[in-house]
């Protein structure tokens, strides 16, 4: 008889986690749900770079905590949800009603041993770049303790998954049940662009916005990315609240 040939072709199955499975009931009622569509907007991280780096030092300093990029996103879409409340409210099915919501609450992607969580950042509409880098520290320190509480990511009217940090290019995010949109961080990468008719480098960024088509338009959708560019390519704009 010819030798057994090498257990090269062996599976190994692990039973899904409590929290795998609420995801993957969650994405799919997505999707079942609601009418996605994604619209595109670039943006020049340049002047957002520069002003972190003039301000890092000083910044953790003065707030024991550090200023990153998410801060500056998370205010833009903040202003921004405000400019166009359409796209921070939500359908009731049941009573076939829209609802606007009048506070800005933002789901923010943390990671931990357990993998992903997205706690809520509450009132967003009144927090600083301080107040949201030190909420997002504390939930990021509760995430790898294991100590994330399921209140910390009930609720939130909008989203912002940053797929950037693992380097992705772009993608097209998936709404978080029941809100209506979510926005899409992606890598920064130096490319070519057209500046008053000179071909430069510049750090770009792809953004996405994955919205509701049934209580979200075109127009509303594309109005709210070009804001959030707009603010995030202008900090000063989101001082004077334009």
């Amino acid at each position: 008889a010819a030798p057994a040939a090498p257990d090269n072709r062996s599976e190994t199955r692990v039973k899904m986690t409590r929290m795998r499975q609420t995801v993957t009931r969650r994405l799919k009622e997505s999707q079942d749900t609601a009418a996605m569509l994604t619209t595109f907007q670039e943006c020049d991280m340049g002047n957002l770079i520069e002003m972190r780096k003039k301000y890092k030092d000083e910044f953790e300093k003065v707030h024991g905590v550090k200023l990153g990029f998410m801060s500056a996103f998370t205010i833009a879409s903040a202003k921004a949800l405000q400019e166009i409340p359409a796209v921070n409210a939500v359908i009731d099915d049941e009573t076939k009603e829209i609802v606007y919501r009048n506070y800005v609450d933002i789901s923010v992607a943390v990671a931990s041993p357990a993998g992903l969580v997205v706690p809520v950042l509450r009132n967003v509409e009144e927090m600083g770049f301080k107040d949201v880098e030190e909420t997002i520290a504390m939930y990021g320190a509760k995430a790898k303790a294991g100590q994330m509480a399921l209140e910390d990511m009930v609720g939130g009217t909008f989203t912002i998954s940053n797929g950037g940090v693992f380097g992705s290019l772009m993608g097209t995010p998936i709404i978080n049940q029941p809100q209506s949109a979510i926005l899409g961080m992606h890598g920064t990468k130096m490319r070519a662009v057209v500046v008053d008719g000179q071909v430069v480098a510049r750090p770009m960024m792809y953004l996405a916005l994955t919205y509701d088509h049934r209580i979200i338009d075109g127009r509303e959708a594309v109005t709210f990315l070009k804001s959030v560019a707009n603010k995030i390519e202008d900090p000063g704009r989101m001082l004077l609240n334009l």
